[in-house]
């Protein structure tokens, strides 16, 4: 089906798309969803249809507000700490689902925890409100590809797969949310839109680390994703024959730069643009990809979490 355009305040034209178990691809602050009613089977198989998605990688659901999302997920003082601190925003968290809770068990993959977000975006959440429970929304892309930061990179990747896009805009954060277990303890499932250290400072205590990517417990932790089509080599610190150049800062010569200031937030928001646009020029040639050295601290964290994801062996 060719994809409609909504317009933003469109929003109940929106939501009776995933009523109908339609496939919605809509705007977040971190990237570009693509949306099923989370209790709908068969718009949950749609999603994992048209992204090419490995069936054992969960979706995180999407709700409005917290009041919402307990009505899924069981919250422990910790999960609950966190959610009222940085909810509506970039953060997803994983939590018991809650009996009864309705949700199809491919938005879980088999699990008995479920990833929850409220996302700070305005029209996201004029949408979720309007709909009235769980949307599925992984990010609007073919499984392992670049995740979309712009209405532009949805039709891209998508166009004539799902049934509608909500414009919403370009995606102030750029990043994928941060996913951290919930429980009793807290650990970091995948680094994104918060930081570790932020999340530190709320619980008063540290964050665990994630274990094996190969077998992931939440989205996004396969070992090879957000992949363009050409090879890339990570912290990069010279330019090799045959190679499309992304610098971080003071790099002469680059062919594109995430941040020539080295704003780790500037560089965020670029990632998936500025690759898609390496890969798009690497593939003019037969080309590659190399990218500068970008810190550990901060946001560079997730840059370098979906740098490496990109850059893995992919057999």
């Amino acid at each position: 089906m060719q994809t409609e355009r909504f317009e933003s305040h469109q929003v109940e034209q929106a939501a009776g798309v995933l009523r109908r178990g339609g496939l919605l691809a809509f705007a977040t602050e971190t990237v570009y969803g693509l949306g099923a009613d989370a209790c709908n089977g068969t718009a949950v198989a749609g999603v994992y249809a048209a992204k090419g998605r490995p069936s054992f990688n969960p979706l995180i659901i999407h709700l409005p507000d917290l009041a919402a999302a307990e009505q899924f997920g069981v919250f422990s003082p910790l999960a609950r700490k966190l959610a009222e601190a940085f909810w509506p925003g970039p953060l997803s968290l994983v939590v018991p689902v809650r009996e009864g809770a309705g949700l199809s068990s491919l938005v879980t993959a088999g699990l008995d925890t479920v990833a929850i977000r409220v996302p700070a975006h305005d029209g996201a959440r004029a949408v979720l409100a309007a709909f009235g429970g769980p949307v599925a929304a992984p990010s609007a892309n073919p499984s392992g590809g670049i995740s979309p930061t712009r209405m532009s990179h949805v039709l891209d990747g998508l166009d004539g797969k799902i049934d509608a896009v909500l414009e919403g805009g370009n995606c102030a954060v750029g990043l994928e949310s941060t996913i951290l277990y919930a429980g009793a303890e807290v650990a970091l499932l995948r680094a994104g839109g918060v930081t570790v250290e932020d999340v530190e400072a709320v619980i008063g205590q540290a964050v665990a680390r994630p274990e094996d990517p190969d077998t992931p417990k939440s989205p996004g932790q396969l070992a090879s994703h957000y992949a363009p089509d050409a090879q890339v080599r990570i912290n990069a610190t010279e330019r090799r024959a045959g190679e499309v150049l992304i610098g971080f800062g003071a790099v002469t010569g680059a062919d594109l730069n995430l941040s020539a200031a080295g704003n780790l937030s500037e560089a965020a928001a670029n990632l998936f643009d500025m690759l898609r646009r390496a890969d798009g020029l690497a593939r003019q040639d037969g080309r590659s990809i190399a990218v500068s050295p970008v810190p550990m601290t901060g946001l560079g964290l997730a840059i370098n979490d979906r740098l490496t994801r990109a850059a893995a062996d992919r057999g």
